[in-house]
């Protein structure tokens, strides 16, 4: 499986991939039930060829139960959705999503099988024209961050290759969302993204987003930085830009925030826990291949010293039940280094897939726990390019209740 949908002519993702996905199957599994060979399947998938109105509704068959949600109050549009992290909690304030929008296909998969896919959904936002967006009262987007993360500018300054808005690739995408919100009109948009995009160029790319929504679309503009480990036990601080198409700007202070965060003891694996993921942890106790090897060990604790004489801060992050982690990112499959779990008199461990989900906010005590369909790789990738769900979610309740409280519109699809 690729790792984005590059070669279609159409935005729409085939709808074969859809179904398939939403069932929570793999290809093989998929194909065997629907009783169609696995290439034609595949072909289907990848829009090679388009499939039968038969095997569509038996795929669609394949899809498992949802539970309930509650009656919806207004309708958003998910842009760059990922693994579903704003969706999750614009779902929780009383939002429809109408249209999803995601280019990167394992993400895809994952998100697909924890919302189904009972609306249109997008590869690639670029080719959608915005008269095919349905009406919506809220815009949603995470854009890419990596042209403006710290990380992202180093590798790149690195690689001589452009950041920022010179990304062509995906430096650029914050005009298509700009796009569909001038075409559209909604009543509100959330977008989301790194803390450096403030710095970024010396300010000057924050500036070029500021004008546009504000001076050139029209929107009462907003912004603040804030940081995830209210919530989670996390630093994770990130920018949420809100733009009110009518009326005075969103105010940040009603924002809901718990009085102190949690601890790593309310996300790391216990042994004998009734919850326990069979996958990651049988009986709450982490599998060895979690515990990092000696070499890998030993290669961490040298960097760490190596940039410590030279009086840097590179190294790893150990974490234990008390403490709070630092910010995951996508690359924590790479060797797990900036959060790294004490485990006993062994060498320490990384988190487990089922510990990530619990540190995104995507599982909580109150819910179920979130379905992850694809690979260990693909899932630390995930959770590391996500959001911090009930900090989404307390802005998507403040801004629920300025909007669609009082009488407003509501529901425009």
């Amino acid at each position: 499986m690729t790792d984005r949908i590059l070669s279609m002519s159409s935005p729409f993702v085939p709808a074969a991939f859809v179904a398939r996905a939403s069932s929570r199957l793999g290809r093989s599994a998929a194909a065997k039930a629907i009783g169609v060979p696995l290439s034609r399947l595949r072909a289907w998938e990848e829009g090679r060829e388009e499939v039968t109105a038969e095997a569509l509704e038996a795929l669609r068959a394949l899809a498992p139960d949802r539970p309930s949600k509650k009656p919806a109050v207004f309708s958003f549009v998910d842009l760059f959705a990922g693994i579903g992290g704003m969706r999750r909690a614009f779902e929780a304030a009383g939002g429809k999503c109408v249209l999803t929008a995601e280019w990167n296909l394992p993400a895809l998969e994952t998100y697909l099988a924890n919302h189904g896919g009972d609306h249109p959904v997008v590869g690639d936002v670029r080719l959608l024209e915005a008269s095919l967006v349905p009406d919506h009262d809220v815009l949603v987007a995470g854009f890419p961050c990596q042209p403006f993360s710290l990380a992202g500018v180093s590798k790149k300054n690195s690689l001589g290759r452009p950041h920022g808005f010179a990304d062509e690739t995906q430096g650029t995408l914050f005009f298509d969302v700009a796009r569909i919100i001038d075409a559209k009109r909604p009543r509100a948009f959330l977008l989301e993204n790194v803390r450096n995009l403030l710095s970024h160029d010396r300010g000057r790319t924050f500036e070029v987003i500021r004008r546009t929504l504000q001076d050139e679309l029209g929107y009462s503009l907003s912004w603040r930085v804030m940081d995830g480990s209210l919530w989670v036990p996390q630093r994770r601080p990130r920018i949420f830009i809100v733009g009110i198409r009518e009326g005075e700007a969103f105010d940040f202070d009603t924002v809901r925030r718990p009085a102190k965060g949690p601890t790593m003891a309310s996300v790391l694996h216990r042994k004998g826990e009734k919850n326990a993921d069979p996958r990651y942890a049988p009986g709450g106790v982490p599998l060895p291949r979690y515990t990092l090897s000696d070499g890998l060990w030993s290669y961490l604790r040298n960097y760490a010293e190596k940039h410590r004489k030279k009086g840097n801060g590179f190294g790893y992050g150990l974490v234990g039940p008390n403490d709070v982690a630092r910010t995951m990112s996508a690359r924590y499959g790479k060797d797990g280094s900036e959060i790294l779990v004490q485990n006993g008199n062994a060498n320490p461990r990384r988190l487990t897939p089922r510990e990530c989900a619990r540190l995104m906010g995507f599982d909580r005590p109150e819910q179920p726990p979130m379905v992850i369909p694809v690979s260990d790789a693909q899932a630390y990738r995930q959770f590391g390019n996500s959001v911090i769900v009930p900090c989404v979610e307390a802005i998507a309740e403040a801004l629920a209740a300025r909007l669609f409280a009082c009488g407003g519109r509501a529901l425009a699809a």
